[in-house]
């Protein structure tokens, strides 16, 4: 009964109990043009069937059937279905248990395994399970390198993903650290000079992302020896985890910051996803969110616990290492699950097909268009650069069901008609050859186009 109207009995009480003979009496303080005196204008009510119909039509508008060429953080990757088999079951999904891990020796150990195999991918000694994306992953690193070298400056790197470049700023804001940005070259990179004249003996920590915001993967050996030579720690930020099957991690970095949403995370209008941070032992103090640990109990048999939980519900707020470490281990799950299901073999496989497809893409694509950033290896995204505008380009491909790249005007107004094209192993031949014919046939529109104009002037 919770959700349905008070019944008229009900309301008579209640007005009865403060005083009032009537609904429109109390309402009386506000002017009568402000007040509504009719019924309101909505759809009479619903049979359950005939909402199901109706909103199983509406998700045909939002886009089924669609291809998609969006990457930037967010990847749209197949999904074993027996992950949502598996998180809905009443031992993960109830809304405490996860939560309050401690009397949940399924949720401890499901935590551990999804460390475990995170310090593998990554080639760091301990990883947490408990921050809400990438973005708030990367942020967070940036100030546990702030806490641990006692220094306030961070350098940045323009090719770090630029959404994640906004989330550091609006901590940075109240943290009193002064973000330096640094550009990248004609290879898509980190410009190594720049680099070297941004980082000084102030610097706590260098960020960059790795592959980058443009798909290509950064020289994290020679980013690496600038930082450390200066003192600073290496922070590497990672948006797409599934190029861990095939990219070397990069464990010349102190801190890892990642967002594993690849990994079975089902796209969701920005989140929740999850966001991970891995380290060397001996920074673990300084890392936030939550940590299991494996022991044993008196009769010797393994079990689990919560260990160095400095969260903000175990310790005085002033001393936590983070404030805002949400519980992501429903999320985590899935991520286990992926993990667990495809094993080293198959995330290499998909990896592999991941780059294939966007080998195949961007060499297409480069037949209509301006490739950016060739001479650098890359994984499953590329930039290229049309002669019209990329709007215009994914507005007549949306009548073709074809979700197109994403234009980087906004974040890169230097770059022109630059789009960023992501591939996965979803990417049919298929799709990318209509892609390509329709960015083809408005190529040769707009030539048309300006070559009637320029028959008009002459």
């Amino acid at each position: 009964m919770r959700y349905l109207p008070k019944s008229p009995a009900d309301r008579e009480a209640m007005l009865k109990a403060i005083g009032l003979r009537s609904v429109d009496e109390l309402f009386a303080p506000i002017p009568g043009e402000y007040r509504l005196n009719r019924d309101l204008k909505v759809p009479r009510q619903m049979a359950e069937s005939e909402i199901v119909d109706y909103f199983r039509q509406c998700s045909h508008e939002n886009g089924e059937g669609y291809t998609s060429f969006l990457g930037a953080g967010a990847y749209f990757h197949y999904r074993p279905v027996i992950i949502d088999s598996l998180i809905s079951r009443g031992e993960f999904l109830t809304a405490y248990t996860p939560y309050q891990a401690e009397i949940s020796q399924g949720t401890l150990q499901s935590i551990f395994e999804f460390q475990t195999m995170i310090c593998e991918l990554t080639g760091m000694e301990v990883a947490n399970a408990s921050m809400y994306d990438g973005s708030t992953a990367a942020a967070e690193a940036v100030m546990m390198a702030v806490r641990l070298t006692g220094r306030r400056s961070v350098v940045v790197a323009k090719s770090l993903h630029p959404e994640y470049r906004e989330v550091l700023a609006t901590y940075a804001t109240h943290q009193g650290m002064p973000l330096s940005v640094t550009g990248f070259g004609e290879d898509g990179r980190v410009n190594l000079k720049e680099l070297e004249k941004a980082v000084s003996a102030e610097s706590a920590c260098v960020l960059i992302q790795s592959p980058n915001f443009f798909g290509t993967i950064e020289d994290v050996d020679a980013i690496a020896e600038v930082a450390h030579k200066n003192g600073a720690m290496l922070v590497v930020s990672i948006a797409e985890a599934v190029s861990l099957g095939i990219v070397e991690p990069p464990r010349q970095a102190d801190i890892i910051a990642m967002e594993a949403q690849s990994f079975g995370v089902p796209l969701g209008f920005g989140g929740p996803y999850c966001g991970v941070i891995a380290t060397r032992e001996k920074f673990v103090r300084q890392m936030p969110g939550r940590l299991v640990g494996q022991t044993t109990d008196k009769h010797g048999k393994r079990g689990f616990v919560l260990t160095l939980a400095t969260r903000e519900q175990h310790i005085r707020r002033e001393r936590a290492t983070s404030n805002i470490c949400t519980n992501q281990a429903l999320v985590a799950l899935m991520v286990n699950i992926f993990m667990t299901v495809y094993g080293k073999v198959g995330l290499k496989e998909l990896a592999k097909q991941n780059l294939a497809k966007t080998a195949y893409a961007a060499g297409q694509f480069s037949k209509h268009g301006k490739l950016l950033f060739t001479k650098t290896p890359r994984f499953n995204e590329f930039v290229v650069v049309s002669n019209e505008d990329p709007y215009a380009i994914n507005s007549r491909l949306l009548g073709h069901h074809i979700v197109g790249g994403l234009p980087l005007k906004k974040f890169y107004p230097e770059l022109g008609n630059a789009a960023l094209w992501c591939c996965t192993e979803l990417t049919t031949r298929t799709a990318i050859d209509t892609a390509v014919g329709l960015m083809a046939e408005s190529e040769r529109s707009a030539r048309s186009s300006k070559e009637e104009v320029a028959e008009v002037v002459r």
